[in-house]
């Protein structure tokens, strides 16, 4: 973030936890992620899509980019050296799996196609899109001419 003259701030990228208003677990216990496997969390066991996933760092702290929600997930617990990569990619796929990915909890209101809620990463998720219907105005709203 950088402060204007104004006083007001501007956030340049933004984290899960701030949109989810919370941190998880997962984000502090390295043991939590440990048991991720990935070849089996991936989609038709094409690990190809894993490849660009690396651990980066964002405001300072080690992270993982969410591309499903535009956010970064920060790790706050020490990882081993060599195993960087592999831990951002278990954490990613740790959040993806427990629904916590700001993008797929807006799936339900949001997806025009049948699609699995949780994505390929989770056998049997529950199916969401298959009812949407486009927005409607409020009453009294007008579309704009633009």
């Amino acid at each position: 973030m950088s402060n204007y003259e104004s006083g007001t701030t501007r956030t340049i990228g933004i984290d899960a936890e701030r949109l989810a208003g919370k941190t998880f677990d997962y984000q502090h216990d390295l043991s939590l992620v440990e048991d991720v496997d990935l070849l089996a969390a991936t989609p038709g066991e094409d690990i190809n899509w894993l490849e660009d996933v690396a651990l980066l760092v964002e405001d300072g702290v080690p992270a993982v980019f969410d591309r499903y929600s535009n956010s970064f997930i920060k790790i706050y617990f020490p990882i081993p050296e060599g195993r960087e990569d592999e831990i951002a990619r278990k954490v990613l796929v740790k959040h993806l799996q427990s629904g916590n990915s700001y993008g797929i909890r807006l799936k339900e209101q949001h997806a025009k196609f049948p699609q699995p809620e949780l994505g390929p990463w989770v056998e049997r998720s529950r199916t969401v899109g298959e009812h949407w219907t486009p927005p409607e105005m409020p009453e009294g709203w007008e579309r704009s001419g633009h």
